[in-house]
């Protein structure tokens, strides 16, 4: 009982930080937001913040993992047409495209943006695309995707989305939310609808 009530604690606390720091991160920016400032506004001690994440980028790095998997389906049925497999994913990269706090790092940490589409893979990209392998997997078994490794199919699907959501902005003047909706749509549908 107590060490189940120590857990509890130390979630409770992760939760709290980690609220902290997404309230810090959409008023300053990651560059001005401080371990000290997230601390104050969580109401726990620098050192409490330490005990939990080793360093302020660890922190920073969970926080947006936490934001992007909170935007997965998890639970949502499997998806028995391409239809709704597709429509799923244009819904999930819209939830994901809405973020506030995706808007925020775009406008002022856009460097950290890059790195995650440049340089290396996160661990939401790791769990997005094991989350996409099981979808496609299920459509191949149902017949509605077409046949390929479902890895790799993940794999450029994941590329799709994340290029739409992260240029969105850069052709909102020919994309209205609507035409880059129906637009994904489109362009997902034509990748992974299994021909007869």
């Amino acid at each position: 009982m107590y060490r189940c009530h120590m857990v509890d604690l130390a979630v409770g606390t992760d939760a709290a930080i980690l609220d902290a720091a997404l309230v810090e991160v959409l008023e300053h920016g990651i560059r001005r937001t401080s371990a000290t400032d997230i601390a104050r506004r969580a109401g726990v001690s620098r050192q409490t913040l330490y005990r939990h994440w080793p360093d302020l980028q660890t922190l920073l790095a969970a926080l947006v993992t936490r934001e992007l998997l909170a935007a997965l389906p998890r639970g949502a049925a499997v998806a028995t047409t391409c239809d709704e497999l597709v429509g799923l994913l244009v819904d999930t990269a819209g939830a994901i495209a809405e973020l506030p706090l995706l808007a925020r790092l775009r406008s002022t940490d856009p460097e950290l943006l890059a790195r995650y589409i440049l340089q290396r893979l996160g661990t939401s990209q790791h769990a997005i695309h094991a989350e996409l392998v099981g979808r496609i997997e299920a459509g191949q078994a149902a017949g509605f995707v077409r046949a390929g490794a479902p890895a790799q199919l993940a794999a450029m699907v994941l590329l799709i989305a994340q290029s739409a959501i992260q240029s969105a902005p850069l052709v909102a003047g020919w994309l209205d939310e609507g035409a880059w909706r129906r637009e994904l749509d489109h362009a997902l549908h034509g990748y992974l609808q299994a021909r007869p």
